[in-house]
């Protein structure tokens, strides 16, 4: 039996590994590495979180609960810099222009001492807004294997 892929953690630590605490990561699959994010946070105990227009700022340990108020990319922000906790923070479709005060709180929360390891990444994210932050934000993308192919194990398909 082969080992199971450690793709999503591989990703997580190269995201923990990083010297700020804005990253860049561009992935071949988003969908299927925040799956994977959400199957390792629910594993481990781990606060991780995802934010979306339309949905806010969510857990993924419980994805479908998401927090009041947090659909503003600003409040979202302003909730991350009160955080007193671990947390990896997924930003994605972060809505461009950015508001003058969100570029500025962008700016400050990635450019905090490392008190407590706090990482904010900007998922997928346009290059104008990648650019306009420039120094400040550390990119890489999602390795090769990062996302899972199916195999068959026990005469069933698994991912």
């Amino acid at each position: 039996m082969s080992p199971e892929p450690r793709t999503g953690i591989d990703t997580l630590e190269r995201i923990l590994a990083a010297p700020g605490a804005l990253v860049a990561l561009q992935a071949r699959d988003s969908d299927a590495l925040l799956a994977q994010f959400g199957t390792h946070a629910r594993h481990s105990g781990q606060s991780i979180y995802v934010w979306q227009p339309e949905t806010g700022l969510a857990n993924l340990r419980e994805v479908d609960v998401p927090m009041p108020g947090s659909q503003r990319f600003g409040n979202a922000l302003r909730y991350i810099q009160q955080s007193l906790h671990f947390g990896i923070y997924l930003l994605m479709d972060v809505p461009l222009p950015l508001a003058a005060g969100d570029a500025t709180l962008l700016r400050r929360l990635a450019r905090e001492p490392a008190g407590h390891v706090r990482r904010i990444v900007l998922l997928d994210a346009a290059p104008e807004l990648l650019d306009s932050l420039g120094s400040d934000v550390m990119r890489f993308g999602a390795p090769e294997s990062a996302i899972l192919r199916p195999r068959l194990r026990d005469g069933h398909w698994v991912v």
